[in-house]
């Protein structure tokens, strides 16, 4: 990862899925390696300064984080948490191996800093991404853990509450906080989940199997919602509702979207799939302010979707959010993205007024000088 503007050209050749398991397996590797690992951490981590945040009764080193779907088998996790970010959101996790859709199912528009996927939750499975996850050994000091989990594609919606609970009885003990998707456009009929009927139950499900979880363990892993930007205000409303009615930790906006705003031209945006990066921006922007009103500033959001610069950062922080998550430009820019974001973070609170920011951004600001 030392020298990314040197590697990026050679990755950007390469079809955009092959660069990506290239890169994955080289982290992969200084992930095991103790020696490589440790430089790892000395060479990258100590550019990225401390910028604690308290969210959902966890202490986060910083506010930036990695979006789920980048490490789908927590493989790499080690050296993720190297880089310097605040949280590291593995998954999605099935719990049964799947291949995914069919290849060719992710393209890169370069010039819009674009990513179009249709992955379809590829994923090795929860036996082998439990064994991943005891191979990690983290500390007050490294990246929140956040564990991503859905439903097998095989799986109809009418029996979607078994993976999920599966999947949260598997990978409790080893997450800091845990995502619930139900809004991946790749995966056939899920987001009809995000349906105020079926996701009552479902969370209900999942709430009470959290509530046992945490009396057996004697400890308690917040659970996350990530919602899609594709929803109507009606449906922002009566979701913030439902998730408040059922104690839900926080809310991830957003996924990526089925859209394609008018500017997007090129032939590329033509594939099927969920778009990414920044065309997404203004509009998970809007999600995020959409979703912060209709729950009163009660939930704590994690703003995600088209985030290349400090400046996009703070713009989802006015909006509502406390935490922010990154991918595409992690892929555009690489791992300096995360120092310059949080530093721009950084200033940016250190100098701003009260009465210029929503009640959002003053609550992260006050746990910010608590922690």
């Amino acid at each position: 990862m030392i020298g990314y503007d040197s590697i990026r050209p050679i990755l950007m050749r390469l079809d955009a899925e092959t660069a990506h398991e290239q890169t994955l397996r080289m982290l992969s590797t200084v992930s095991r390696s103790r020696v490589l690992s440790a430089l790892e951490h000395r060479i990258l981590e100590t550019k990225v300064p401390n910028l604690p945040v308290n969210v959902f009764g966890k202490r986060f080193r910083n506010p930036v984080g990695l979006a789920a779907g980048f490490d789908k088998n927590a493989v790499a996790y080690k050296s993720l948490s190297g880089i310097g970010f605040g949280f590291v959101e593995l998954g999605t996790v099935t719990p049964e191996p799947q291949p995914g859709n069919p290849r060719k199912r992710l393209f890169r528009v370069s010039d819009d800093l674009a990513i179009i996927n249709r992955l379809g939750f590829n994923s090795s499975g929860l036996k082998v991404f439990r064994r991943n996850l005891q191979t990690i050994q983290s500390t007050l000091e490294s990246a929140v853990i956040g564990i991503n989990i859905g439903k097998n594609t095989a799986t109809p919606n009418d029996l979607a509450i078994r993976d999920y609970l599966l999947c949260l009885e598997e990978i409790y003990e080893y997450a800091d906080y845990i995502a619930i998707n139900v809004s991946s456009p790749n995966s056939p009929h899920l987001r009809e989940l995000q349906s105020a009927a079926n996701l009552d139950q479902l969370l209900d499900a999942i709430m009470r199997k959290g509530d046992d979880l945490a009396a057996a363990t004697g400890q308690i892993v917040p659970i996350a919602l990530k919602v899609s930007p594709d929803l109507d205000e009606n449906s922002i409303v009566s979701i913030a509702d439902i998730a408040q009615q059922k104690n839900i930790s926080a809310i991830i906006a957003t996924n990526t979207t089925v859209s394609r705003p008018d500017a997007c031209t090129h032939p590329v945006y033509k594939e099927s799939g969920g778009l990414s990066g920044k065309p997404l921006r203004d509009r998970s922007t809007q999600v995020i302010r959409n979703f912060a009103e209709a729950s009163d500033h009660n939930i704590p959001i994690i703003g995600v979707g088209g985030i290349f610069s400090a400046e996009d950062a703070w713009n989802k922080l006015q909006a509502g959010a406390s935490l922010i998550q990154i991918y595409s430009s992690l892929i555009y820019r690489g791992p300096s993205v995360v120092r310059e974001i949080v530093v721009g973070i950084s200033e940016r609170a250190n100098k701003f007024d009260d009465k210029d920011f929503g009640s959002a951004l003053k609550l992260a600001w006050e746990n910010h000088q608590a922690a």
